[in-house]
Parts: structure tokens; sequence; C-alpha cells
């Protein structure tokens, strides 16, 4: 029983980390095309800039989602 739950809290740390490193790399490839964009165009950085920052914080939302996840199935909320 103690391994089974070794096991989780291993998965759980292990899905937790990739949300945050699938995080940084999304985040930098959305920020490095968005400065790519407005060094061609210079002139269209306000359209540029609202929606990078918008995408941005979508998936530091989607990151937080699965590091709340694994945060859960560590201290064994809901079950």
């Amino acid at each position: 029983m103690l391994s089974f739950l070794l096991l989780n809290v291993g998965l759980a740390v292990i899905g937790a980390g990739l949300a945050a490193i699938g995080a940084g790399i999304g985040i930098g490839l959305v920020g490095g095309n968005a400065m790519n964009a407005i060094s061609r165009q210079p002139e269209a950085s306000d359209k540029i800039t609202g929606p990078m920052i918008l995408l941005a914080a979508l998936i530091e939302v989607i990151a937080l989602g699965g590091m709340v996840g694994g945060l859960l199935v560590v201290f064994g909320v809901g079950g």
C-alpha cells in the first residue's frame, strides 16, 4: 500500500514538473515569435503585444492547473 502511495506521489511530482517545463517552453516560443514579428513590422506592435500577453497567461493557467492537480494527488485531497 505504501509503495502505491509513493508511486502516486512520484508521478504527481513528475507531472507538475513537466507542466512547468511545458509552460516555460510555450511562453518562450510565444514571446520569441512575437518579438520576431515586431522586429519585422514595428508598426504592428500594438496588435501583437495584446494577444501575446493573453496567450502567455492562458499557457500559465494551464501549467498552474497541472501543478495544482499534482499537489491534490500528493496531499490526498478528494479521495
